[in-house]
C-alpha cells in the first residue's frame, strides 16, 4: 500500500464536527465504535453494520495485490483488523442524503488504524453513491455479500456484467435459481440491478457449467423488465 495517497475531506465539513483532517491510514479521534449501533454484537458474524466512508484516488501498490481499477473502480480499502478480507464483495448503502443509494464494491487494499466499520472508497465509488467528493465523509451501511462469495458463478456473472455495461454500477443482485439440466450440466441464474445517471436496468445472467469438471459451457446476459 502506498501510504502517501490520501482521502480528501471537505475542510469546512470538519470545522463543524469532531473529525480531523488526517492523512490516509491514520485514525481520527472520533469514536467509531460507539457512533453507530450494529445489527450484531460481533463483527465476525458478517451482518450489516453502520459506519462511515471516506474516499481516495487509490495508489499503484496495495496490500491485497489488487488494482484500484478492478471492478470498474468500484473498489475500497478496509482496516487491517477488519472482518472484511481482500477480494471480498461488500454492499455499501448511503444512509446520508441522498438516502438509499447502493453500490457493490470489491476490497482491494488494507490500511492500519481504521476501525471495523470505516471504509475508504475509490472516488468513483464514492460518487456512485450520489455524493460529491467535496463532502469528504458520509454515513453508510456495510453488508457483506456472502451469496456471491459462496456462489462463485454469481461472482463470475457480476464481473461479466460490469464489463458488458460500462457506465453502469451494479447496485444489487439476487439468485434466481439453480437447475440440474443433466448429470453433467447445471444452470445458475442471477439477476442484477444496474444504475447509471440516466436510468436503472435489471439484467438477468445465466451460466451453464459442468459440475464434474467445473468448466463453463455457456453464459448469457439479457435485460428484463
Amino acid at each position: 500500500m502506498n501510504p502517501n495517497y490520501p482521502y480528501w475531506p471537505n475542510r469546512n465539513y470538519y470545522e463543524n464536527t469532531s473529525f480531523q483532517s488526517i492523512p490516509y491510514g491514520q485514525q481520527s479521534t472520533y469514536d467509531y465504535q460507539h457512533a453507530y449501533p450494529t445489527n450484531s454484537n460481533h463483527y465476525g458474524r458478517q451482518q450489516s453494520v453502520r459506519g462511515q466512508a471516506t474516499w481516495t484516488d487509490g495508489g499503484q501498490v496495495t496490500k491485497c495485490g489488487m488494482a484500484w481499477s478492478d471492478n470498474e473502480y468500484m473498489t475500497a480499502a478496509v482496516g487491517e483488523n477488519s472482518p472484511y478480507t481482500c477480494g471480498q464483495t461488500l454492499k455499501i448503502r448511503n444512509i446520508s442524503a441522498p438516502y438509499g443509494r447502493e453500490i457493490i464494491v470489491k476490497v482491494v487494499d488494507q490500511v492500519a488504524g481504521y476501525p471495523a466499520n470505516r471504509i475508504n472508497l475509490h472516488r468513483r465509488a464514492f460518487q456512485a453513491l450520489g455524493v460529491n467528493p467535496s463532502v469528504g465523509v458520509i454515513n453508510i451501511e456495510i453488508t457483506p455479500s456472502p451469496q456471491l462469495e459462496q456462489e462463485k458463478w454469481g461472482k463470475y456473472l457480476l464481473e461479466v456484467t460490469d464489463v458488458a455495461y460500462p457506465g453502469y454500477n451494479v447496485t444489487d443482485y439476487q439468485s434466481v435459481g439453480k437447475t440440474m439440466m443433466s448429470s453433467t450440466l447445471v444452470r445458475e441464474t442471477y439477476e442484477f440491478v444496474l444504475q447509471s445517471p440516466q436510468e436503472t436496468l435489471r439484467v438477468q445472467g445465466n451460466v451453464v457449467y459442468n459440475p464434474n469438471t467445473d468448466r463453463i459451457v455457456s453464459f448469457n446476459l439479457q435485460e428484463v423488465q
